[in-house]
């Protein structure tokens, strides 16, 4: 399965330019703790979480209203095409100890974001197709049930 089939499609988007205040303002609204910095062609450029605002911004007492995302995003993004198959999306994320990954398609430009929480979904789905089948199975053949 590629990671195009299970990655997160509604992806948040920031300016590089735009204040750290903007992109915390935006993460507060939209409920979510990352960011992918794209560019004027909707091509990844960088990625801000959270715990970055905070360790980068808030942690070295810096003014967030005039610290830009791009100051203190991660640059370049670690990004996957979306036809990658999962297990050497998930391999990568092993290899660099990162939860989450950018997902491009062909041309560059973003189409979404692979989340460690997307990939145990997904476990938890397979495992709960195995344990049917197990159970299903057993029925079927056990002669007390």
């Amino acid at each position: 399965m590629s990671v195009g089939k299970i990655c997160t499609r509604i992806t948040h988007t920031v300016e590089p330019d735009e204040s750290v205040r903007i992109a915390a303002g935006r993460m507060t609204e939209r409920r979510v703790g990352t960011l992918v910095a794209v560019d004027d062609e909707n091509r990844p450029v960088g990625i801000v979480t959270d715990r970055d605002l905070v360790t980068r911004v808030l942690g070295p007492n810096l003014d967030p209203a005039t610290v830009t995302v791009g100051e203190v995003m991660s640059t370049p993004p670690v990004s996957v095409e979306e036809s990658t198959p999962i297990e050497s999306a998930l391999s990568l994320m092993a290899e660099r100890g990162m939860r989450r990954l950018v997902v491009v398609g062909g041309d560059g430009r973003l189409v979404g974001i692979l989340s460690l929480d997307d990939a145990v979904e997904l476990l938890v789905e397979e495992v709960g197709a195995v344990g049917r089948v197990l159970t299903h199975q057993t029925r079927a053949t056990s002669p007390f049930l």
